[in-house]
């Protein structure tokens, strides 16, 4: 038995433009993040579904379309992302996966939340102020903490 990308797992590209779309539905109506996303381009949640996409395994279309790793870390620089912000939009983002339908078994969550984690304190990181990027660098690749359970049968669970 093959074990699944997290990107398969997740549904693929329509499950995390699903999941995107309505973070960012969240993020403009939230007081605490509205700000920062006030002049956000009505495809970014498009955009980052395919960056969570690439990360999660499947196709390489942000570093295709938008220039990988070093585009999203340019996307940070200047931002000034406080450690409040950061917790809000991983509360949001968590929330967002319930409501948009990704898969609720701990083993992808657990993989979701600790992409979450690390992938927002980065974003923290090379968002403040006088932060240089450093040479260009390949995309992240995350994958499964533990291998996500399956029915002894094959059959994937409901």
């Amino acid at each position: 038995m093959t074990v699944p990308t997290l990107y398969e797992w997740a549904g693929g590209a329509a499950a995390l433009e699903r999941l995107f779309t309505v973070f960012y539905t969240h993020v403009r109506a939230d007081p605490e993040l509205s700000e920062l996303f006030r002049d956000m381009d009505p495809d970014h949640p498009r955009h980052v579904a395919a960056w969570l996409g690439e990360v999660f395994g499947g196709p390489p279309v942000y570093s295709r379309e938008r220039g990988g790793h070093a585009h999203m870390v340019g996307k940070h620089l200047g931002k000034g992302i406080t450690e409040r912000q950061r917790r809000r939009w991983v509360e949001l983002l968590q929330d967002a996966a319930d409501e948009a339908g990704l898969p609720a078994d701990p083993e992808f969550r657990a993989a979701f939340a600790g992409y979450v984690e690390w992938g927002s304190r980065m974003a923290v990181l090379l968002s403040q102020p006088d932060v240089r990027p450093g040479p260009p660098e390949p995309m992240p690749s995350w994958t499964w903490a533990l291998p996500p359970w399956q029915p002894p049968d094959g059959a994937a669970p409901e």
